[in-house]
């Protein structure tokens, strides 16, 4: 599982239903299906997955982090990636961290101000939110802004503080958070058989061979570790000679 042929077997499932939307679109609708990708420590496999889903003519929605220790979002590098992904159709929105912040104003006013400000650097508009490890209180709180879409707003999300067999769910939620399948694998009884689904995928958790949780870490880790090496060549002169050193050092 988690490999790019077992992706596109879920693409060609939403396809098929002739109900894929995104967050804009599906607003006001009574079906539709939404995919949706919160980026954490790759936006290398993130612009890796937009292209699996540009090869399946798909687009979907990417929320990058602001404040995050794994990557920068605001590097040359990750900029013009993220830039050609949204040049290519595919939505970009911010993938919001609480940091901490409890208070509902003032998590409204950083999401605004983040939206802004991330509107401004990359040159088009951002309209969209995902909430990174949102709380019971950040979900009952239903954040609704002018002009912006929460992805857990209740037009595409179903809140219960208890979920249970019994729990009438508006919009079907289905998430491959920490490599398990929670609420569900989107296969086509789970992606056809409500009106309303929305599908969360993370990117950094699959690769074109898949495989299990502990070797998508280790590959993971493997390229972060050789984009860093590269990193600090690129801007140090006197690291040339110590590269193939460092190199030398990933763990196969």
């Amino acid at each position: 599982m988690f490999s790019y042929d077992d992706y596109r077997e879920i693409i060609r499932i939403i396809k098929s239903t002739g109900r894929h939307c995104s967050y804009a679109e599906a607003l006001g609708k009574d079906n539709f299906v939404i995919m949706r990708h919160d980026v954490e420590y790759s936006v290398e496999r993130a612009y890796q997955m937009a292209k699996v889903e540009q090869s399946m003519d798909f687009v979907s929605t990417f929320f990058f982090q602001w404040t995050n220790n794994t990557y920068n979002i605001l590097s040359r590098r990750n900029m013009d990636m993220i830039k050609d992904m949204h040049e290519r159709g595919q939505h970009i929105g911010l993938h919001f961290a609480l940091n901490g912040m409890t208070d509902m104003q003032q998590i409204r006013k950083r999401i605004q101000m983040e939206i802004d400000i991330l509107s401004e650097m990359f040159g088009f508009e951002i309209t969209e939110f995902s909430i990174h490890r949102p709380s019971k209180d950040v979900l009952r709180e239903n954040i609704k802004l002018d002009g912006i879409l929460n992805a857990y707003q209740d037009d595409f999300f179903t809140f219960a503080d208890k979920i249970s067999e019994s729990t009438t769910l508006t919009v079907k939620y289905m998430s491959d958070a920490n490599h398990i399948w929670r609420y569900g694998y989107p296969d086509e009884a789970n992606i056809t058989g409500y009106d309303k689904v929305q599908i969360l995928v993370h990117p950094f958790a699959w690769s074109k061979k898949g495989g299990g949780n502990f070797d998508n870490y280790r590959d993971l880790l493997q390229e972060k570790y050789i984009e860093m090496v590269e990193s600090v060549d690129n801007e140090c002169k006197d690291f040339g000679e110590y590269k193939e050193y460092f190199l030398e050092k990933i763990v196969r």
